[in-house]
């Protein structure tokens, strides 16, 4: 079996992931097509629009043969320890032979050449950096300004639009892993990564949620207005359109102010996001500005980008830590099955059992966990719980969904 692999949020699912997922399957060469999804909590620091598991059977429902979780420590991380988290899963699979992903542009072999760029970094180029990042610039920023000012033959695009930098990190933590996973770059159509604009049929997912989530979106009576339905019917297939319109918003952002003002510096400082003692200025705004958007109002700058400042407030609420994330990518974990074809269940399982990682299939397959893998599965455990507070409705996590 020959497998082509995807890391996705589909939060929520829409045109556009139907789209890519056809397009893998038309490209690729593959037997099967598998989906590493974020849990209930993303890389935007933002809880997910409906839980994993019905995110995860549209994608099943919708051309994805099998999808696996993600798990939250490398969920909610920033782009490089994403990537890393992923490719160290895949890498675990041996039918997995190539990973695809959406770009605004860019070619297999140029994301590689960027990538192997990124991987250079002698005296020259920690001087630029420093330079970089005296007025204030983020490093990744400031990294890639960096490598661009050094290396001529490097397509700039590829370290700058979004879906462009996130394919960049791909590659390099496949060429750091070392294993023969072919980048298979899909350019996206429609709305772009964070394009607020909603499209005829093929917006972005920030546009959808955007849609979702305004004051016009939601009715008085929690159901979504008219305005807002016609907008996701013409963007979603039809039966995950008609799920959307019991969107309720979650009260998450109060739970994450009071997870903050509960914390010690020293925890809110361990965050993979954290540094520079950011922690001390986000628990002082916080006491002044008890009133989430607004406190991050505060705190944003050139250096501290929302995303940023977001994933932060996340990862304190969920318990993640950045050493703790580095270890993860580096020990056995698991497999963590959400929803499979039911008709390619048997041989799908079979293969994902195949590599070193145990698949978790149902709660018996816990006990296949090496020690280390136990508490990056126990940050899923509790991740789950507190969508579970937040949301009203429990999903089991041991579950796995046969569509």
């Amino acid at each position: 079996m020959k497998i082509c692999a995807v890391i996705c949020e589909y939060n929520p699912f829409h045109n556009g992931h139907r789209y890519q997922l056809s397009e893998i399957r038309r490209l690729s060469g593959c037997d099967k097509i598998l989906c590493v999804m974020s849990g209930n909590f993303t890389q935007r620091g933002e809880p997910a629009v409906f839980n994993k598991y019905v995110r995860a059977r549209h994608a099943v429902a919708c051309g994805a043969d099998a999808v696996i979780e993600l798990p939250t420590a490398f969920a909610v991380s920033p782009a490089e320890l994403f990537a890393r988290g992923a490719v160290h899963i895949l890498s675990s699979i041996p039918a997995v032979e190539k990973l695809a992903f959406g770009c605004e542009s860019g070619t297999k072999e140029s994301f590689l050449a960027a990538a192997k760029a990124t991987l250079t970094e002698d005296k020259q180029f920690k001087t630029a950096l420093k330079e970089n990042m005296k007025d204030g610039t983020s490093y990744i920023r400031a990294r890639n300004e960096a490598l661009l000012s050094m290396n001529a033959d490097v397509d700039e695009s590829l370290l700058s639009s979004p879906n462009n930098l996130l394919g960049t990190e791909y590659c390099r933590a496949l060429l750091l892993k070392g294993k023969p996973i072919e980048p298979l770059p899909i350019q996206r159509v429609g709305g772009g990564y964070a394009d607020t604009a909603l499209f005829k049929d093929f917006s972005s997912a920030t546009a959808l949620r955007a849609a979702l989530e305004q004051d016009g979106g939601i009715a008085r009576n929690g159901g979504v207005t008219r305005k807002t339905q016609k907008a996701l019917k013409r963007n979603m297939p039809e039966f995950v359109y008609r799920e959307h319109l019991s969107y309720r918003p979650l009260p998450y952002e109060k739970a994450t102010l009071c997870a903050l003002l509960r914390a010690s510096a020293d925890e809110i400082a361990a965050c993979p996001d954290c540094s520079e003692g950011l922690e001390n200025r986000l628990v002082a705004m916080t006491r002044s500005n008890p009133d989430y958007d607004d406190m991050l109002k505060k705190v944003v700058s050139k250096r501290y980008t929302l995303s940023r400042l977001k994933r932060i407030l996340m990862q304190n609420f969920l318990g993640i830590r950045l050493k703790d994330v580095r270890n993860y990518a580096e020990t056995p974990l698991y497999c963590k099955t959400l929803a499979v074809k039911k008709t390619e269940a048997e041989e799908i399982l079979a293969e994902l059992s195949k590599g070193g990682f145990p698949a978790i299939v149902r709660k018996s397959d816990y006990s296949l966990l090496k020690k280390d893998a136990v508490p990056c599965f126990e940050t899923d455990l509790r991740a789950n719980e507190l969508y579970a507070a937040l949301s009203g409705n429990y999903a089991n996590p041991y579950e796995t969904l046969f569509v």
